[in-house]
């Protein structure tokens, strides 16, 4: 599991990237298949909830698909709701999804 920019790492053989915060581990759990990422699940521990921690994992998927040349289904709502506020990451937007 190899340490990346901002302190998220992509657990490969879990299947999500993870963020250590106070208090335990925030997770965004994906499955690839066929070029893309299916965005899952989005978890943050309860005492670290508003504090933008969920955001900064779901932007280091999305700019990682990005620069993998990928395309993301965003099944989780709160990655919905993100790629809603951040319009930019529309077109990284498998079409249908």
């Amino acid at each position: 599991m190899a340490q990346e920019e901002g302190g998220v790492t992509d657990n490969k053989q879990q299947s999500r990237f993870e963020l250590p915060v106070d208090g335990g581990t925030a997770v965004l759990q994906y499955m690839e298949r066929n070029g893309a990422l299916y965005l899952t699940h989005t978890e943050v521990p309860r005492e670290m909830e508003g504090q933008g921690i969920g955001g900064r994992i779901v932007k280091h998927a999305l700019e990682e698909a990005k620069s993998r040349g990928m395309k993301v289904a965003p099944w989780c709502p709160f990655v919905r709701a993100y790629i809603n506020r951040h319009p930019e990451y529309d077109p990284l937007v498998l079409e249908g999804e």
